[in-house]
């Protein structure tokens, strides 16, 4: 599950992903754009898509 690390400066959060979140997000991502080859639709695609990981609780 992901992790959300604050910033001591109170600047950007980092996001800490596990094994499991990365082979997820790839998991998907070639899902998604198997068949498109393009630069461009490829980022439309991904564009257009929300992709969720869990917070640690």
């Amino acid at each position: 599950m992901a992790r959300i690390i604050e910033s001591s400066s109170g600047g950007r959060r980092l996001i800490k992903l596990s094994t499991a979140d990365v082979i997820s997000v790839v998991q998907e991502y070639q899902q998604l754009v198997h068949n498109n080859r393009c630069y461009e639709d490829i980022y439309s695609i991904l564009n257009d898509k929300v992709i969720f990981l869990p917070e640690e609780g």
